[in-house]
């Protein structure tokens, strides 16, 4: 009787990189619109990750604005305002995943 011998493949789940962003400030419910304070420099369509005690979603980047004036990038240091999917609330992390 011969035995077969069983190989097992790891399964790896490869975890995406995150970096901070920032944190919000402020969210205005009525309008779902979250004041982001940067650490680093933001472009639409980069994908983010919000992270709170009572938030974890991730979203790409659609709407932003400075000032009122809608803008396609943001420099660090910047407070942004970003259209979000969900609610969110003061002090959420904001992390870029790359």
């Amino acid at each position: 009787m011969k035995t077969k011998e069983v190989k097992k493949k790891k399964i790896v789940k490869k975890e995406a990189k995150e970096q901070l962003l920032g944190k919000v400030t402020h969210y205005y419910n009525n309008i779902k619109v979250a004041i982001i304070k940067l650490k680093v420099d933001l472009k639409t369509g980069a994908e983010i990750h919000i992270v709170g005690a009572n938030t974890d979603f991730k979203q790409l980047v659609g709407s932003m604005q400075i000032e009122h004036e809608e803008v396609k990038k943001a420099k660090k240091g910047k407070l942004i305002g970003l259209k979000v999917k969900k609610k969110v609330h003061e002090d959420n992390t904001v992390y870029l995943v790359k």
